[in-house]
């Protein structure tokens, strides 16, 4: 059984959809909660593959938060190891800067449902192919990172153009949040944090609106969220399994 090294920076920021996809094709987790235990010091060398999680911390934050320098350490590992790598949000910023990218604050930040445009690569991408050039997906950031030398740019939006890349065939970052569902965004929109950028945004994001715009777009998103994450399960090779894609958001909340 192929084992997968998870890791995690707060409570509320969990794998989501991304869960039930890496256990029903036979992945194996381990979850290294950074907040509860950040003297923890992994080893990658018996997994296959490692998921880096979104956080409120920032990159530039290595010496308040010490268990990011842990973590940049075993992302070069990783790296070296040539097995599947996914960093989502705060994990996408971990990943560019380990390969080599400046991470720093975002000009405004990016709360709520934001249009991510796609580059030429990005559309014919393994991952991303079945994407429209177009989609609306959930954001929920103030940090943006460059894009590193020798990455392959598959998606911008109008406040950062680091959305999401590809670093040769098996590493992905992706700033936006595709492993969201609805109980998954109700929760983060209750956060202390969260609710106190709404506030302070000018009247740029509202609870209303954001809640609004989740029911609107959370179908197409959970579709999105379920394929792409099946395709970068097949990055680690176990095998055929016939997967059904449900447009019943009951079914994938």
């Amino acid at each position: 059984m192929k084992k997968v090294l998870v890791f995690q920076h707060v409570a509320h920021k969990i794998l989501g959809t991304l869960n039930p996809a890496l256990k029903d094709r036979g992945l194996r987790l381990r979850y290294v909660n950074f907040e509860r235990n950040p003297e923890e010091k992994p080893s990658i060398e018996k997994y296959h593959g490692l998921i880096i999680l979104g956080g409120h911390m920032s990159v530039y934050e290595k010496d308040i938060y010490t268990h990011i320098k842990t973590e940049m350490q075993l992302i070069e590992e990783a790296l070296k190891k040539d097995i599947p790598i996914l960093g989502i949000c705060l994990g996408a910023q971990l990943l560019a800067h380990v390969l080599g990218a400046p991470v720093t604050k975002a000009r405004e930040k990016e709360i709520g449902w934001h249009d991510i445009k796609l580059t030429d690569a990005g559309l014919s991408d393994p991952l991303f192919s079945h994407f429209k050039a177009t989609e609306k997906i959930f954001q929920l950031h103030g940090d943006t990172f460059a894009l590193p030398q020798g990455h392959t740019h598959l998606a911008s939006s109008a406040i950062c153009e680091g959305q999401a890349f590809r670093y040769q065939d098996k590493v992905y970052g992706m700033q936006f949040h595709l492993e969201v569902d609805g109980p998954m965004i109700e929760r983060w929109l209750n956060n202390p944090a969260n609710l106190k950028d709404i506030e302070n945004s000018q009247g740029k994001y509202s609870l209303e609106m954001i809640k609004k715009e989740t029911a609107e777009n959370i179908e197409k998103s959970l579709i999105l969220s379920q394929a792409t994450f099946q395709k970068f399960i097949d990055l680690f090779a176990i095998g055929e399994k016939t997967v059904t894609y449900y447009s019943d958001k009951k079914k994938l909340c």
